[in-house]
Formats: structure tokens, C-alpha cells, sequence
């Protein structure tokens, strides 16, 4: 059994997995791998657009901190000049089929929360399309001079020039079986041959990345008041019993954070991507609501003076930075050469 914001136990616990979903992963590893190999082999033709692209993504279902650091990235190139796009699926969002332009007040129900979070927190041109392939050459129409694929690892048919794999520090790669009996989209060797292997550690005391990885960790930004007004320090409800509410990958590291802040939790987890009513809200109590800022663009709404959204911001090593620069612009170099 799974509880909401928990992916099933068998996923990340000790418990087996059970025997259909150990049939169905036979499967579905089966189908996968062929389309994986049809594109590797050239039959099945990948589409090139004349910008480089770099896709952030991870081997699991469910987030990792794919976004956190898409917001870096795009932040980054920005300072070093580029001009970036960000292409999505917009997962979630009520008319998957329909294209669109995802701006800071777009509704998250027709953007997706992520887009509309990247959007907001950047500045960035956002597209949210099915098809990748349409997004990024839409973005290249626009101006942009780097695609960044906000997740879409698995989706192929978009040629890329730089791939960055997102795991998550505290669950890795689970019990290691692929979906359903596990967490995995692709086998775990699938991230060796990624350009960067960004580890998502959470917390800046604890940077025990392996060979080969890139550390993340994040810091946590005020509590801004969702219905306007100053922000307001973390500190300021240090001592205090607070209302937590995350619908992310892992709600458990937004409720740590917080109690490292000196607070007392009362937590409220609920599934990736969750869409926000009255009743999800209705705690009981007057106490602060204090969300993270992905549900914080869905619950808008929803909200009054007692409810503030908590950001975060990712960081990684300054080295790192460095690296995917050089890559990136010599990748940009072959794109524009005659």
C-alpha cells in the first residue's frame, strides 16, 4: 500500500515487491529497452533543432529536484549571457494535448505547476507541449539560443547535446527494479552515460556525493505571505507549530527543512503534481500554513493572511558550472559551424 505523497513501500523499503508488479516491470524493461535500442541504432530517427539542448531529468518516477535545479541552470545562463528557453511536458495540466506559452500568472491548471514556477521564478520563455520536439524549435522561433528540457530523458526523439541525471541522495535508485515493481523508467546504468550525475544531498552539512557525481543542496529562502506583504524570515517562527503542506517528490525534506528552522511540524503530505481543493486545506487550526513554493502556485486561491510560500534555491559547486559552460559552448560551436 502507498499513503498520499508516498510512493508504494515495496518502491524504497524492505518489503517485496509483488509477484504481478515483478511480471509487469519484465515488461515493460522489455518494451522500453527496444525503443531505447531502435533510437540508438538510427532507426527510429532523432530530431535536431540548430540550438543546443540540455535536458534535466532522472531515472525514477516521481521528483528528484529536477526542478530546483532547472531554475539554477536557467538562472546561471542568463548571467552568462544566453538566452534559454525551457521545455516541458507540463505534467499534470488539464489539456495535455493543447501547446502553450507558460508565464508567472498563468493558471498551473492549463501550465502545470513546475512551468509555471520555472516561469516565475526566471523570467524564461516556457513552452509546454507534448511533443518536445515542437516546444524546443517553438523556443528557437522566439529568440531563445539554449533549449533546457525540464525533465525528458526518456523522450528520445529530441537529439541533445548535454544530458544532466537528478538523484535524489536519500532514495537513489530504490530496490533498484523498474516500473511498477520498482521506482525506475530505465536501469540504473542508463545514468553512466549521462553528461553530469547531479546528486540532490538537500543539505549542505552533508556532501557525501560518490565518484563521478556533482553535489546539490538547497537553501531555504523567507516565507513570503501568498496573499501580498513583506516576506518574512524563516526565524521568525522558529518555536513555533506550524502547518506544512508539500505535494512534491519527497514532502519529508520540505517538513525537515523546516524543522531545522527550530519549528514544530504538523505535516501534511500529499501526492506529486496534487491538485489543491477547500478541503485539503481544512487542518482544524489557526496556526501558520507554510507550503512549498510549487503548491504555492496552485493554492493562490485557496489561501489567506495565515499562508506563506517557502522557496528554495540549489546550489552546486562553482566547478561544476564551469564544466557544463565549456560543454555547452562548444557544443554551440559545432551547431553554428558551417
Amino acid at each position: 500500500m502507498s499513503r498520499p505523497g508516498h510512493a508504494p513501500r515495496y518502491w524504497y523499503g524492505d518489503a517485496p515487491a509483488p509477484l504481478f508488479a515483478r511480471g509487469l516491470s519484465g515488461l515493460y524493461g522489455a518494451l522500453t529497452g527496444v525503443r531505447r535500442d531502435l533510437y540508438l541504432r538510427g532507426l527510429l530517427r532523432r530530431q535536431r533543432i540548430d540550438r543546443p539542448v540540455v535536458v534535466v531529468g532522472n531515472l525514477v518516477a516521481g521528483g528528484s529536484g529536477k526542478t530546483p535545479l532547472t531554475i539554477a541552470l536557467v538562472q546561471r545562463l542568463q548571467a552568462a549571457g544566453w538566452t534559454p528557453g525551457v521545455a516541458s511536458r507540463g505534467y499534470g495540466r488539464a489539456d495535455p494535448k493543447t501547446p502553450r506559452w507558460v508565464e508567472a500568472g498563468t493558471d498551473p491548471g492549463l501550465g502545470g505547476d513546475e512551468p509555471v514556477l520555472v516561469a516565475a521564478r526566471t523570467g524564461a520563455r516556457v513552452r509546454v507541449d507534448g511533443d518536445r520536439v515542437a516546444a524546443a524549435r517553438a523556443l528557437v522561433a522566439e529568440g531563445c539560443d539554449v533549449v533546457v528540457c525540464d525533465d525528458g530523458l526518456q523522450h528520445y526523439r529530441l537529439a541533445r547535446d548535454l544530458e544532466i541525471e537528478v538523484i535524489d541522495g536519500h532514495r537513489r535508485y530504490g530496490n533498484g527494479r523498474l516500473l511498477p515493481a520498482g521506482p525506475l523508467r530505465e536501469p540504473p546504468g542508463r545514468g553512466e552515460g549521462c553528461d553530469f550525475r547531479v546528486l540532490n544531498v538537500g543539505d549542505a552539512t552533508d556532501l557525501a556525493a560518490g565518484f563521478g557525481e556533482w553535489p546539490m543542496w538547497f537553501e531555504p529562502g523567507a516565507a513570503r505571505p501568498m496573499t501580498g506583504g513583506r516576506p518574512k524570515p524563516l526565524a521568525a517562527f522558529s518555536g513555533q507549530r506550524v502547518h506544512a503542506v508539500a505535494g512534491i517528490g519527497d514532502p519529508e525534506r520540505f517538513f525537515a527543512m523546516l524543522r531545522s528552522q527550530g519549528m514544530a511540524v504538523v505535516p501534511h503530505a500529499f501526492p506529486d503534481h496534487h491538485r489543491y481543493d477547500v478541503e485539503d486545506l481544512r487542518f482544524g487550526s489557526d496556526l501558520p500554513v507554510l507550503m512549498t513554493e510549487k503548491d504555492a502556485v496552485k493554492c493562490a486561491a485557496l489561501a489567506n493572511d495565515r499562508y506563506f510560500s517557502v522557496g528554495i534555491d540549489a546550489h552546486l559547486p562553482e566547478a561544476f558550472w564551469v564544466a557544463l559552460l565549456d560543454r555547452l559552448s562548444t557544443h554551440a560551436r559545432r551547431v553554428v559551424a558551417p
